[in-house]
């Protein structure tokens, strides 16, 4: 079982012909209601590709808690785990231009109130993987991977956003999954190149760096590589970086080595930005393997 601690949102994605900049008024071509957040997109990209997967975060009292909710509950997660808190549900508003390319804010919300506690240590001590984000608060984030240290479960941080986290609590991470930008951030952290084999070197723990249509690169004690992405026409990279995630963690926790997850999950992120929508644009585990024979 995977077990997510993350965020819970719902999105509002607003589709325009161009990113309006400051100070500039556009019509918008399209405005959808959908389920997301990081935590939830991975966790869900995770249960579509076959994971057994158990939710764990904050809902808010307003309406659009449910929103938040539904894309979990139409891939089988297990959503016991999930509190509901006093105030609103986590929210992104998500732009989107003509060419698939988006920018994002998120108002945190009942994300804030996520506690660490909400996992119990029999949790963890069946679960095959403990699977993370930075949409919550990460002391949190930092508590929960103390304790997976000592109850044993693999630990995959994808540190996005890039918030500062101590040396030391990262190196208590089994694998860090990083986008370029967060790859600067932490590297200018901690005096290093932003290369996966770099923040290798400078964190002692296994790296992966998405890399777009670059691809993506992995430093581990057994070498480093590179896995090139599928060429593709995006409409939508709003999911590619949690689908990747969730399919990686999906394919390691069945066992793959390391770079045929990555080889699955560059797959999973490209049909992603071939539809529209966060949880919406995700694959199943039949669509993927189709895709990665042809």
């Amino acid at each position: 079982m995977i077990v997510c601690f993350g965020s819970l949102n719902a999105d509002l994605i607003v589709r325009l012909p161009e990113i309006p900049r400051s100070g500039q008024t556009l019509l918008a071509d399209d405005l959808t209601v959908q389920a997301g957040g990081k935590g939830a997109n991975q966790a869900v990209a995770a249960a579509r590709d076959g994971a057994q997967v158990a939710m764990v975060g904050a809902v808010g009292t307003d309406a659009l808690a449910e929103v938040a909710l539904s894309g979990l509950r139409g891939a089988g997660a297990d959503i016991a785990r999930i509190r509901t808190v006093a105030g609103t549900t986590g929210c992104a508003s998500i732009w989107i231009d003509a060419k698939g390319h988006n920018r994002i804010a998120v108002a945190l919300g009942a994300n804030g109130q996520a506690r660490a506690d909400q996992v119990a240590d029999a949790d963890l001590a069946r679960a095959t993987a403990l699977l993370l984000q930075m949409e919550v608060d990460p002391a949190e984030t930092a508590a929960l991977l103390r304790r997976a240290r000592m109850l044993g479960p693999r630990t995959i941080l994808n540190l996005a956003p890039a918030l500062p986290l101590d040396i030391d609590t990262l190196r208590l991470v089994g694998l860090l999954v990083v986008n370029e930008d967060e790859a600067q951030a932490t590297a200018a952290r901690f005096g290093c190149a932003p290369e996966a084999a770099s923040l290798h070197a400078a964190l002692g723990i296994d790296v992966v760096r998405t890399r777009g249509e670059a691809g993506s690169e992995a430093a581990t004690e057994g070498g480093a590589w590179h896995v090139p992405a599928r060429a593709i026409d995006p409409v939508d990279t709003t999911a590619a970086g949690d689908a990747f995630v969730g399919v990686l963690a999906a394919a390691l926790d069945r066992g793959a080595p390391l770079r045929a997850a990555m080889e699955r999950a560059s797959v999973a992120a490209a049909l992603a930005c071939g539809r529209h929508g966060s949880q919406a644009s995700l694959p199943r585990r039949a669509e993927t393997d189709r895709a990665l024979r042809a």
